[in-house]
């Protein structure tokens, strides 16, 4: 009868609710067989007309009082399967929470957010009445014709044995419907769940659909899914509706066979007139609640088909909790790295990279070689690797997810931003964290004086920050990451999809960080890892060399293959390092030298050769502010540099 002890045993709390509105229901019940059979005195008395001015004042009261008793229970009973509702709500939903705080960041690996988020909004939703209702139900209709038949044998046997006989044919009739509704519902979900998902991609893409005129086909492909779910829909009312029509002839009919027996033994003269009353008004009382139940019947189905998918979630496999921390040194060491999306595709084959703390590593290559799963791994999101990942020493894998969160922070160029304001989105970085800090990390990206012209700290930020600019965004996800100050930091394509002075201004922000912690920076824009202590580049899922930024050019690999086809953008960066040493004025220019201990610094120009300029005491890290003439000076200097850099290679 659609009863899951594992289920019922999930929420514990949901039991006394569910035991008080049975009871609740059962006084209600008890409280009008007590009006029915006064009435039915009544009733007998005046036919025999043997009516006392008591009798009638007696019926009257206890009729009212029946009423008021009904009434209460009624309330109570709602009351109860609120709170039991409630408690399934807050129950579920915080146990699908913590089973994916348990899986981790690499929850997405066993499951679809989609079907995450169905299940615990819809889902749940489904379970919420199938408590509040069905199971309250379930039990009274099991009590309430016992109850019955006990009060009926004192007025005729027969007619409560055969009353209580027909009352399972309902149940009988729902069990020979279940086995053919359940499949129906499996589908009913599956087809659901389709078109969710159809629904929800088309409209995160409705403006690239829009663009490109695709939005009447996806259009007609939603219409296919939807008519699909139609279709299903029909079948699933056709099957509630044909099932509540069998249940209400049973209802019905046993109630009419009760009438009949009545009349039968009053005219045997086996029982009075009040019996034969008390037996015609009762009998409706056996099958009512059996009818109700049946009525909850799809309620309960959907309830099934919403626990079945909860529990696979639920039981999805956790994998050993690790609890090593991560250690002081936070030497990051890839060995023979193997991983892959799918069995038939491998995304990294053996890789071997080093990390040093204390240091700015690079790694750059063409989209899909690789690196962003390498900061995925990292980062533990994802865990399907085979060859060694270390942290100082210790298996990544036997690192608790915890500690590797707290030291390691991930900043990647579609940092989520939170609705609420810049506040409350700073402090998940460090909470305890003063407002001379906050404002301290907004001014180190440049943000302050924007938010010191709208509402400070407490501007509200949109879904997604949408009204705040890429550039913008990106400011404030670096500022939080600051906040965080944990010992090593990974930027995946940080800068990437915002405007070149946010980008100069991030860049020079990760730059200042890597003096004081261990920084993995992965960009496709080559100029930006140039001043790495090394950088690694990847091909096709392997890295194929290794070294500084002047080694790799000198080599003539795929290094200064990508930098050479790169040359054109990189040669405004260059510029705004070569203005700065002369001292040209400009808007804000980011220099390219070393960190070393050269007494001069050096800057890399885009042709590989290295050039000196100025002394160590006038190394700068980070953009320079010079406030003067417009662009014209810049172009002028470009086309006066790049014609001496002509001459060089020309040995004029």
């Amino acid at each position: 009868m659609m009863i899951n002890k594992r289920l019922i045993g999930a929420v514990p709390e949901s039991k006394k609710y569910i035991a008080g509105n049975v009871a609740l229901q059962w006084c209600s019940l008890c409280a009008n067989i007590a009006m029915m059979s006064a009435v039915t005195a009544l009733l007998a008395s005046l036919f025999a007309g043997e009516v006392t001015q008591s009798k009638i004042v007696t019926t009257a009261v206890i009729a009212l009082a029946a009423v008021a008793v009904r009434y209460g229970c009624t309330v109570g009973a709602s009351r109860m399967g609120y709170l039991s509702s409630k408690a399934v709500k807050k129950t579920l939903r915080g146990a699908i929470y913590d089973k994916l705080l348990c899986l981790g960041a690499s929850y997405s690996e066993q499951v679809k957010t989609s079907e995450v988020v169905q299940v615990a909004v819809e889902g749940v939703d489904q379970l919420e009445t199938y408590f509040g209702a069905y199971l309250p139900q379930f039990f009274y209709a099991m009590l309430a014709p016992l109850t019955l038949f006990v009060v009926l044998c004192f007025v005729s046997v027969p007619a409560a044995v055969v009353l209580l006989v027909c009352v399972p044919l309902i149940p009988v009739a729902i069990a020979a419907v279940q086995t053919w509704a359940k499949k129906l519902l499996s589908k009913y979900w599956g087809q659901y769940t389709a078109l969710g998902d159809t629904f929800l991609e088309n409209l995160q893409g409705l403006t690239t659909l829009k663009i490109y005129q695709a939005d009447a086909f996806k259009n007609d492909e939603m219409n296919v899914e939807a008519e699909k779910f139609r279709k299903i829909t029909m079948k699933v009312l056709t099957m509630q509706l044909n099932s509540i029509t069998v249940m209400d002839l049973i209802a019905y009919g046993g109630a009419a066979l009760g009438v009949i027996m009545a009349a039968t033994q009053l005219r045997a003269g086996k029982i009075d007139l009040a019996g034969a009353l008390l037996i015609i008004l009762l009998a409706a009382d056996f099958f009512i609640p059996m009818r109700q139940l049946g009525s909850f019947f799809h309620i309960a189905m959907n309830g099934m088909a919403a626990s079945d998918k909860i529990f696979r979630l639920m039981d999805l496999q956790e994998g050993e909790k690790k609890t090593e921390p991560v250690p002081n040194d936070c030497t990051i060491a890839c060995q023979n790295l193997h991983f892959a999306y799918e069995p038939e595709r491998e995304v990294l084959k053996g890789v071997d990279l080093h990390f040093p703390q204390g240091s700015l590593t690079a790694i750059v290559g063409e989209s899909g070689c690789g690196k962003s799963t390498i900061a995925s791994i990292l980062m533990g999101r994802n865990r399907g690797y085979t060859g060694s990942v270390t942290v100082g020493g210790v298996p990544l894998c036997d690192i608790s997810e915890e500690s590797l969160l707290e030291r390691f922070t991930y900043v990647s160029h579609q940092s989520y931003l939170f609705q609420g304001t810049v506040r409350e989105n700073l402090l998940m970085g460090c909470p305890n964290a003063g407002e001379d800090a906050l404002w301290m990390a907004l001014e180190q990206v440049k943000l302050a004086d924007f938010l010191r012209e709208a509402q400070g700290l407490d501007t509200r930020l949109a879904e997604k920050a949408s009204n705040l600019s890429g550039g913008q965004c990106q400011r404030l996800a670096l500022a939080r990451a600051l906040l965080h100050d944990s010992p090593v930091y990974l930027f995946d394509e940080a800068s990437s999809n915002i405007d070149v002075e946010s980008e100069t201004d991030v860049m020079a922000q990760i730059h200042r960080l890597a003096k004081t912690k261990t920084v993995i920076l992965i960009s496709h824009r080559l100029v930006h890892v140039a001043d790495a202590d090394r950088i690694y580049v990847m091909d096709g899922g392997r890295v194929v060399e290794s070294g500084s930024h002047e080694q790799l050019l000198s080599t003539g690999g795929h290094y200064a293959k990508l930098w050479s086809n790169q040359e054109p953008t990189q040669s405004c960066y260059t510029v705004r390092a070569y203005t700065v040493s002369f001292g040209v004025p400009s808007r804000s220019w980011n220099t390219t030298e070393r960190r070393s201990t050269h007494e001069k610094k050096k800057r890399i120009c885009s042709d590989g050769e290295t050039h000196w300029t100025g002394e160590a005491s006038d190394r700068v890290h980070g953009p320079r502010h010079y406030h003067g003439p417009d662009w014209s000076s810049v172009r002028l200097l470009d086309h006066h540099f790049w014609g001496i850099r002509r001459a060089e290679r020309i040995g004029l």
